[in-house]
C-alpha cells in the first residue's frame, strides 16, 4: 500500500477531517540566533477558550525512534481535550471518530508532524474528547512532543481501547496498525 492511499491530513489537506480536529498553524520565528515558536495563546480562539477549551496544565514527553506509545491500544479521554505539538522529531499522530453521533463516525486522520515535514506540518493538534489517538515516532531522532491539555491528569479519565477490539479500518478495509504507517514513512 502506498502513502497516496493512507488518510494523511495537513494545513494545506484537510479533506475527511474529523469533526472537532482543530490544526492551527504555529508562528516560527527564525533569525541568526535560532528558532522561537509560539506554541499556545490565549488569543487562539480556535484551540483555546477560558470556558470551552481551557488551560490546566503543560507537560512534555520524550519518545525514542519508531515507537508509538502504547503500540496496540488506543488512547481516549472522556473530558479531556489534548493540543499536541511536535517539538522536535517527526511523528504521525493518529486519530479515529468511534462517536455513533458525529457526523464522521469512523473516519480516521493520519497527521504527520515534525521539522522534517515543512511548514504545512508545523501546527497544534487538537484531538477532541472521545475520539481514539495515538502517535509513532518516525525517522532516526526522538520525538519531543509538547501537551497542553484542558484538564488535569486524571486516571479515571484515561482510556486504552485495544487496536483488535476498536476495529479501526482504512478506506479500502485494510486494518490500522503502526507497521503499516512504519512502512509507509521510512
Amino acid at each position: 500500500m502506498g502513502k497516496d492511499k493512507l488518510p494523511i491530513i495537513s494545513l494545506k489537506n484537510q479533506e475527511n477531517l474529523i469533526d472537532g480536529v482543530v490544526l492551527h498553524q504555529l508562528k516560527i520565528n527564525l533569525d541568526p540566533r535560532g528558532t522561537l515558536v509560539e506554541a499556545l495563546k490565549a488569543d487562539w480562539a480556535d484551540v483555546y477558550d477560558p470556558e470551552k477549551l481551557p488551560f490546566a496544565m503543560q507537560y512534555f514527553s520524550i519518545t525514542r525512534p519508531n515507537i508509538a506509545r502504547d503500540e496496540d491500544l488506543w488512547h481516549v479521554h472522556k473530558f479531556q481535550t489534548d493540543r499536541f505539538v511536535a517539538i522536535s522529531g517527526d511523528m504521525v499522530v493518529a486519530i479515529f471518530d468511534p462517536r455513533s453521533g458525529s457526523k464522521t463516525y469512523g473516519v480516521l486522520n493520519l497527521f504527520p508532524m515534525g521539522q522534517t515535514f515543512g511548514e504545512d506540518n508545523q501546527f497544534l493538534l487538537l484531538i477532541p474528547p472521545d475520539t481514539y489517538h495515538g502517535f509513532l515516532t518516525i525517522g532516526a531522532e526522538e520525538v519531543v512532543l509538547e501537551n497542553f491539555p484542558t484538564k488535569l491528569y486524571n486516571l479515571s479519565d484515561e482510556g486504552r481501547i485495544p487496536h483488535s477490539e476498536a476495529q479501526v479500518k482504512l478506506k479500502d478495509g485494510t486494518p490500522f496498525s503502526w507497521n503499516l504507517i512504519r512502512q509507509n514513512f521510512k
